[in-house]
């Protein structure tokens, strides 16, 4: 129906006659002369409709927003001084011979130019409207070319593209299943997967030993700007390599696709153990943007009276850390407080803080409520910071954990309020995390999941767990985790120890995964692999600030679909095929019995 995008047209094209079809983006009237601006996936192009082409000008002059046309006309230059620089089609029009309304269109909820003056509610419910905007268009336009660099790259290196079951059983990888009841067998579900994770190590006992899938997956999980509950992974997996192996391979392909796409080099990707990205920065993913570091302070503060301080500083899960920000101290007592409420979020009980105005003037030029409190240790508390007048320091006084969330979330916020950053991209690999974590409940925890391989022998392991470290690794960029992957235990007596550790006995590892068990005793080979969250890939490329902006039809954070109203109810003799019974409708109907 069509012989051009609108967006294709341009001078080369003058004097040639086109055939448009998409929708008006405007109509303006202009004396007797009709404009249109048409759009389609690729562009706007100007249309003029003259009284002359009778039947045409009759259409055109009934086309309202958002109505279906197919035009058909002659492309010449724009007169002089309509010309539009700013636009790709700016420098000519279209002069109709044919206008045909292709469909019509009811008032659309919101203007597409005007989408910012709507809430999001209304753009996820009426999503079909939201997705004509070039801004959306554009972001899933390069999704769509993200996931062909991917697949060219892989390819390129042997991956095979395999897809595994969506409908599998549940597994413990450390979120809800999504459950789907099975008519067939009755009183039983499948779950949807939370990972291809135990297919995709039985495609390497199988032989296929470069796989890869650009895979759905689905967690039943509380849900944050970066989350949805169902996402999709760039996964892969390797047999017979190591740890260097695999983070070789994906960093140059993460290299490959920003070279692609973005026309961009990314810098050294550093290797950063676990602990030490923990210590400077608070975060396992740390954003090396950000020139703000955690300085640990417990052995200065062991020595005040200052029991919030003294009191964390000498417990064995305590931390007291110090964060400097240069020039800070012209932060307002408002602006303080705000940072206050933002750590409460993440436990903190306050958030202290130091402005060092003039440090020559020794404690009368340090403004604070608790440096009266240190006076003992100031002057090395602030040798150690490298303090300097213009500063604020702030503290973290608490266990570990909650000074590491808070200090590390305050970090990140401080360098986004304060315009912080030194670079456009900061890349990095964060390994040698710990293989189990006491989160007080009582089994012992996977940092990553059951199936990671430790560092160690079995030996060590059983003999001090907490200590031992996995091979694991995570790809980080710019604060956001884009991928985690570890090598897997293909030894049937380690991935026994590690069960044993976790407190899952032979019984319940048998009920849940005994077919991975049953495949490692027949020749396993050493492998590993890495999982991309391809939305957030592709959030930081387009710089969205939601993930939601870059699906074509997300969910919202409570996991509902707006458009389509779901999650929804069932017929009662869908229930009762799959031997379902709903709690609250058997008590609804004994009351009204």
């Amino acid at each position: 129906m069509r012989s051009h995008y609108c967006g294709q047209l341009n001078e080369t094209l003058v004097d040639q006659t086109v055939t448009l079809c998409g929708w008006v983006h405007r109509r303006r009237d202009h004396g007797g002369v009709i404009f249109l601006d048409m759009r389609d996936r690729d562009g706007i192009a100007q249309v003029v409709v003259d009284p002359d082409t009778a039947e045409a000008f009759a259409n055109a002059d009934r086309a309202r927003s958002e109505f279906v046309l197919r035009i058909q006309g002659r492309v010449r230059l724009r007169p002089e001084g309509t010309q539009n620089p700013n636009m790709p089609t700016g420098m000519i029009e279209v002069l109709a011979r044919d206008v045909d309304v292709l469909n019509t269109a009811a008032t659309p909820p919101f203007q597409l130019d005007e989408h910012g003056k709507v809430g999001e509610e209304v753009r996820l419910k009426h999503r079909y409207i939201d997705l004509r905007r070039p801004e959306m268009i554009e972001k899933l336009r390069l999704r769509s070319r993200i996931t062909h660099s991917v697949r060219a790259f892989l390819e390129g290196q042997g991956f095979l593209d395999i897809e595994t079951p969506i409908l599998t059983r549940a597994t413990p990888e450390g979120a809800r299943d999504y459950l789907v009841p099975s008519r067939t067998h009755a009183g039983n579900f499948f779950a949807l997967p939370q990972s291809p994770q135990l297919f995709k190590q039985l495609l390497m006992v199988s032989g296929l030993d470069r796989y890869y899938q650009i895979a759905r997956c689905f967690r039943d999980e509380d849900l944050r700007a970066d989350r949805q509950p169902e996402f999709t992974q760039i996964d892969i997996e390797a047999s017979f390599v190591d740890e260097d192996d695999i983070m070789a391979v994906t960093e140059s392909m993460i290299r490959q696709l920003f070279r692609d796409v973005l026309a961009v080099e990314l810098p050294e990707f550093p290797r950063m153990p676990y602990d030490e990205a923990m210590n400077r920065f608070g975060s396992d993913k740390p954003d090396l943007r950000i020139p703000l570091e955690l300085t640990d302070v417990d052995d200065l503060m062991q020595r005040v009276d200052f029991k919030v301080f003294s009191g964390p500083a000498k417990a064995d899960d305590g931390r007291v850390a110090a964060l400097k920000v240069p020039g800070g101290a012209t932060l307002s007592r408002k602006e303080i407080d705000e940072y206050t409420k933002f750590v409460g979020i993440y436990g903190a009980k306050g958030l202290a803080w130091i402005k060092v105005n003039e440090r020559a003037r020794g404690l009368e030029g340090l403004q604070s409520p608790i440096v009266k409190f240190m006076e003992d240790v100031v002057e090395e508390l602030l040798d150690r910071l490298g303090a300097e007048d213009g500063d604020i320091i702030f503290f973290g006084a608490d266990k570990a954990r909650i000074v590491n969330e808070a200090i590390g979330a305050l970090r990140v916020r401080l360098g986004e309020d304060l315009d912080l950053y030194t670079r456009r991209w900061a890349p990095l690999w964060v390994v040698d995390f710990p293989m189990f974590e006491d989160d007080g409940s009582a089994r012992m925890q996977a940092l990553h999941h059951p199936f990671t391989a430790p560092s160690c022998d079995v030996e060590a392991l059983k003999a001090n767990p907490i200590a031992a470290l996995s091979r694991a690794y995570d790809m980080v960029l710019n604060g956001t985790e884009l991928g985690g992957g570890s090598i897997r235990i293909h030894d049937p007596a380690m991935q026994r120890a590690v069960l044993e550790v976790l407190g899952i006995d032979e019984h319940e590892a048998r009920e849940k995964f005994g077919f991975l068990l049953d495949a490692l005793q027949y020749g396993a080979p050493p492998h590993g692999g890495l999982a991309f969250g391809l939305d957030r890939l592709v959030m930081l490329m387009s710089g969205a600030r939601t993930i939601r902006e870059v699906i074509a039809f997300p969910k919202t954070q409570s996991a509902a679909c707006l458009m389509t109203d779901a999650p929804g109810e069932v017929s009662g003799e869908q229930l009762r095929e799959l031997n379902i019974r709903l709690r609250q409708k058997a008590k609804a109907e004994v009351a009204g019995e």
